[in-house]
């Protein structure tokens, strides 16, 4: 583990450089950790794939004291066990419709539209991230047969809900925004909801499944076209 300073009032763990469910269960132990050893000095904590952001409150800790405590976490944060986090289903209405680049990335990786489909919901994702976009949860990782890189020219609008790929990583857009990411289908449950408890679905170690819906059933559920 590395503790380098982020800011004037934050530090940033690094645990290792790749995507990797082990080094996602140690950054996640040190979360937990962390919560402890900073208390009331702890302002915030963003967890994203090998990284964990600390920001701490330097009216109530100073500098060496927290890297102190951080340099501490080496002595019992293990990195061999995977936890498993809750598993959450979410529904996908995967078509040409909802999905405009479904069909070309079936081609490209020599496959039918159906076989896409069945290979991206039959996998169980981890979320690795949430950033971006509040609730854009990072998941991985999708099959390598369906891994696609990002679109030359992003869309400069891509509708809430939609469900896309960007080479190993797979995710659902929480609101209407710009994006790059090849689209496949549409979930019409709110990956993000400001007026509920929790706010997100889904938090950073959950696991996700996709369970694939018809056009009338993601309409009854919520979704938008």
């Amino acid at each position: 583990m590395r503790v380098d300073v982020a800011g004037e009032n934050s530090l940033i763990l690094y645990f290792g450089d790749t995507t990797d469910p082990r080094i996602s269960a140690q950054v996640q132990q040190a979360v937990s950790d962390t919560e402890r050893l900073l208390g009331d000095a702890l302002i915030d904590l963003v967890p994203s794939y090998a990284s964990l952001l600390v920001i701490y409150n330097p009216f109530v800790i100073d500098h060496l004291e927290v890297r102190k405590r951080l340099q501490s976490l080496t002595n019992y944060t293990t990195a061999g066990e995977v936890t498993e986090g809750a598993l959450i289903k979410l529904p996908v209405w995967y078509s040409t419709e909802s999905g405009p680049d479904l069909e070309a990335l079936a081609q490209k990786a020599d496959l039918s539209v159906d076989e896409v489909i069945a290979l991206h919901s039959s996998t169980e994702y981890r979320v690795y991230a949430i950033g971006f976009a509040p609730g854009f949860a990072y998941l991985g990782q999708v099959d390598e047969r369906i891994a696609a890189p990002r679109l030359s020219t992003p869309r400069q609008t891509v509708p809430r809900g939609s469900i896309a790929i960007a080479d190993r990583q797979t995710a659902i857009y929480p609101s209407a925004s710009p994006g790059g990411w090849n689209l496949i289908g549409r979930c019409p449950t709110r990956m993000f909801d400001p007026d509920s408890d929790p706010c997100m679905p889904v938090q950073v170690g959950d696991r996700v499944g996709f369970e694939p819906i018809s056009k009338e059933r993601y309409l009854e559920l919520g979704g938008e076209l």
